[in-house]
């Protein structure tokens, strides 16, 4: 979703006054149960499989059946989950940028990925060629795509925030009807893949994440513990494996 601004173009010497899309950012108050959980700020398409995605990869649900109901109505979302114990957090902002508001990382608890999927370099690549083609990104340079492919239809998604972006493919899987294998997909991103992205994929059980961008040391030391292969800087006919490169044939 996008809006026009007025602006003004400078090129060299040259300016010209018109029009610019922008990517919409809107606030969405999450109340879990009555009690106000959190606020997004997210774009706003698929707050639904935003809510959803978001609870499962926080492990605040460990799957669609705990979710009792969701309301949306503006921006106010209204879940009733049958296990709230687990969303009594500190109140907090999930933001746009950098680290949402990912579960505190306690290593002795990290999730084991039971997968023994594999995919070729040529299904990477066309993973990644498939999220370069944003419309809304091309327009705006203001969003992040993640693609979750492998079991059925491939899931593409768009968001001002990378983590955002893949807490609504997560939730768009668990939405349909004849559920989600998340052992037998992979998630290729735009954006880097930090710590907070590596523990989504981890706790959903997604064995392989790709990358157009960079990881950080603490995504590796997560992925090297969960069983997740990531791999970054996938351009063209380049890429740079980081752990678990079994999951790569060819």
């Amino acid at each position: 979703m996008m809006d026009d601004y007025e602006c003004i173009k400078l090129d060299g010497e040259g300016r010209q006054a018109g029009l610019c899309p922008v990517v919409v950012e809107a606030p969405l108050s999450i109340f879990i149960n009555g009690r106000h959980f959190a606020t997004a700020m997210i774009s706003p398409n698929h707050r639904a499989e935003f809510v959803t995605g978001h609870f499962y990869s926080e492990r605040i649900i460990s799957g669609r059946e705990e979710m009792q109901s969701l309301e949306i109505e503006g921006d106010v979302a209204r879940a009733v989950i049958s296990h709230p114990l687990r969303a009594i957090v500190p109140r907090r902002p999930i933001v746009s940028g950098c680290g949402g508001i990912a579960s505190f990382l306690d290593q002795a608890k990290l999730p084991r990925i039971d997968s023994d999927l594999k995919i070729d370099i040529e299904q990477a690549r066309e993973a990644m060629a498939a999220i370069s083609l944003s419309e809304l990104h091309m327009a705006t340079g203001g969003v992040h795509c993640v693609g979750l492919f492998g079991d059925g239809e491939p899931i593409i998604i768009e968001d001002i925030g990378r983590h955002n972006a893949l807490d609504k493919a997560i939730g768009s899987s668990l939405m349909r009807r004849n559920g989600f294998d998340f052992g037998r997909s992979y998630v290729a991103c735009t954006g880097r893949v930090s710590s907070d992205m590596a523990l989504k994929c981890s706790v959903a059980g997604i064995p392989l994440v790709l990358s157009r961008g960079a990881t950080t040391s603490l995504a590796i030391s997560i992925a090297q513990r969960t069983g997740l292969c990531i791999i970054g800087f996938l351009r063209g006919k380049r890429m740079t494996v980081y752990c678990h490169g079994h999951r790569l044939e060819g």
